[in-house]
């Protein structure tokens, strides 16, 4: 969907007179949030098991993930090895070779990493605008140039999300005018940063719903609104830790999404379904995390189970190398490149894996003999 402007206003939720007084039903969404609270502390509880280092090459992950899904999301897609290298410089973690950094790229990992790290920090118009600033460096939205790091002033008239070909475009939603943003967004950053009235995962939902209503840029609504949603769900949690990304399973679940978008905004300001939605979505991508960070909990397995085995430094390096993602078969000529040593140290370092039951040969033999990770 695109913003276009104007057309009829049809009623929606921001036209009510009780506006923004959103309410729910507490009772039908006690069930669906006692299971993503138990999701969340099974995941949580999972995660502290592991050591710091592996920890943060969760994060990673996940963070890579959040940041080309959110992306993706609008039809915009971005470079894995760019962004993971992006989101690795910033936090400072040792991934090897880095891709070069790329303007566009900093920025919405810039917005990510702002949005969860400083979770505790305020909301303000100005934290938005700098949200902004960065996901649209150049002042343009492709070939667009729009109003940057400020609220958008509706020149051409009413701001409307559209699909469909031109001249036959749906209207989907109409935004709030734009002389109105002022006040309107004022009274978000007020509740936002207010103690959550019941359980801070529903405040996550409300939030997200709320500002992608006032719409209040000319593009990356989307993009802010799920960027303050996660700030809203790092605080419910209590920690910057990401070990899922929720925007992973939205585009996952991307028609839903919108529909439910659309249904709630021409609705009542009984929300209660957009938020049976929203949690079920977010269960998903809680027990989804697990899947996504397979290798991550597999490592950490491997590495729990072999602890007491004498390593050594260079048997410990080819290791972690073949543990985070190696590709084809694991050879002699294969270990002795990656532990940049002879062939008859790569074979002694082999053997004496074999012998303490690490490695396992598998069938076959001559100079193509290959090896695998003993995981059971």
């Amino acid at each position: 969907m695109r913003p276009r402007r104007p057309a009829r206003t049809p009623r929606y939720i921001w036209q009510l007179p009780e506006w923004p007084n959103l309410t729910y039903d507490a009772a039908a969404l006690a069930a669906p949030l006692a299971q993503v609270n138990r999701a969340q502390g099974q995941l949580m509880g999972r995660m502290a098991e592991l050591g710091l280092a592996q920890r943060e090459q969760a994060t990673l992950q996940v963070l890579t993930q959040e940041v080309i899904k959110t992306s993706e999301i609008e039809g915009e897609r971005l470079s894995l090895e760019v962004v993971r290298s992006s989101i690795a410089r910033k936090l400072g973690l040792d991934i090897g070779a880095l891709a070069p950094s790329d303007r566009h790229v900093d920025g919405v990992v810039d917005v990510v990493l702002d949005a969860t790290r400083n979770f505790d920090q305020p909301l303000t118009a100005d934290r938005l605008f700098g949200w902004h600033a960065a996901l649209f460096p150049t002042g343009y939205s492709g070939h667009i140039c729009i109003t940057v790091a400020a609220w958008r002033l509706d020149a051409s008239g009413p701001m409307e999300v559209v699909s469909g070909p031109v001249g036959r475009e749906k209207v989907h939603f109409t935004a709030p005018p734009a002389e109105t943003l002022s006040k309107q967004t004022e009274a978000f950053f007020e509740w936002f940063e207010a103690a959550p009235v019941g359980d801070a995962l529903i405040k996550a939902g409300l939030a997200h719903l709320w500002l992608v209503t006032l719409h209040p840029f000319d593009d990356g609504n989307g993009r802010i609104s799920r960027a303050v949603g996660d700030m809203a769900l790092a605080r419910a949690e209590g920690t910057s830790q990401r070990f899922y990304s929720f925007s992973a399973q939205i585009q996952h679940e991307r028609k839903d999404y919108y529909d439910q978008l659309e249904a709630a905004q021409k609705g009542p300001l009984d929300v209660t379904p957009w938020l049976n939605w929203f949690l079920g979505c977010l269960l998903h991508a809680v027990q989804g995390a697990y899947a996504t960070l397979a290798g991550v909990l597999d490592k950490a397995q491997f590495w729990q189970r072999w602890a007491g085995t004498p390593l050594n430094a260079r048997q410990t390096l080819v290791l972690n190398r073949v543990l985070d993602g190696f590709e084809g078969k694991l050879t002699n000529a294969k270990w002795a490149a990656l532990g940049k040593c002879s062939a008859d140290t790569a074979l002694r370092d082999i053997n004496d894996l074999l012998a303490r039951g690490v490695l396992l040969r598998l069938e076959g033999g001559g100079r193509s003999t290959g090896y695998e990770l003993c995981t059971k």
